[in-house]
């Protein structure tokens, strides 16, 4: 059921990576409100990076960034990469790789900055991937996967969708007859949802909220720090948190 729910997701992104793409601007407030824990200079990977727009937004922002954007959609890959040619003030590398696929961290290079001792990435980031990675135990991987990756003082920032949170989103839910599985198979919290820009489409989503959050650190070593909502017409369509290495 893991591979079926991922491969639902892998054709859903494919198939709209234009649109989504478009739908998901630099000035997003679920985007811009990070700004305040990517200091400049920093050295940066984004997990589930999509077209690289966290990269625009750090050459606006946060200038001297080395930036390492991983995303499993070629297209988004290639979106990510074209755009970046006009980037002035940030190094932008872009790698094609599936996170949840057991061996993709060691794909990733990394690197010291000059003049500096520590290895690893200031800041890793992912934003609205862990919602649409099925089981909890898959989900705690991709977490520990990025966290190993970190220099010693890094730490995380993640977001997830919160759909249940308002009607206009409940609205997207769609029964799991309509791609033929069976919901007593699913894990609670597991939703499917739809998409009708540039088409209609499916994709798989699960409500990861401030518990599950916890619970997810807990098993990767890492701790909840801070948390704060932001994105969205509501203002707080996105849970975002702030995780670091247990001490």
């Amino acid at each position: 059921m893991i591979e079926r729910l991922l491969t639902l997701n892998r054709t859903f992104y494919t198939t709209f990576a234009d649109q989504f793409a478009n739908s998901r601007s630099v000035a997003d407030p679920a985007l811009t409100s990070i700004l305040p824990y990517l200091p400049s200079r920093a050295r940066i990977l984004d997990v589930g990076c999509g077209n690289g727009r966290l990269a625009v937004l750090l050459d606006e922002e946060r200038p001297g960034c080395t930036y390492m954007g991983v995303d499993a959609v070629s297209a988004l890959i290639e979106e990510a990469r074209e755009q970046a040619g006009a980037l002035t003030r940030t190094e932008a590398t872009f790698l094609q790789l599936d996170v949840t696929e057991k061996g993709w961290a060691e794909a990733v290079p990394v690197l010291p900055v000059a003049g500096e001792g520590s290895r690893g990435y200031d800041r890793g980031v992912a934003l609205a991937v862990l919602h649409h990675i099925p089981d909890v135990g898959l989900r705690a991987r991709v977490l520990g996967d990025v966290a190993g990756l970190l220099a010693p003082e890094g730490y995380l920032v993640v977001s997830t969708w919160r759909f249940l949170a308002h009607p206009r989103m409940r609205r997207k839910i769609v029964d799991w007859d309509a791609v033929g599985v069976d919901a007593e198979q699913l894990d609670a919290g597991d939703y499917l949802l739809d998409w009708k820009r540039g088409g209609r489409g499916l994709r798989y989503c699960h409500m990861v909220d401030e518990e599950e959050l916890e619970a997810l650190a807990a098993i990767s070593d890492l701790e909840v720090r801070e948390t704060f909502r932001a994105g969205g017409r509501e203002g707080d369509l996105s849970l975002f948190a702030i995780l670091c290495p247990r001490s």
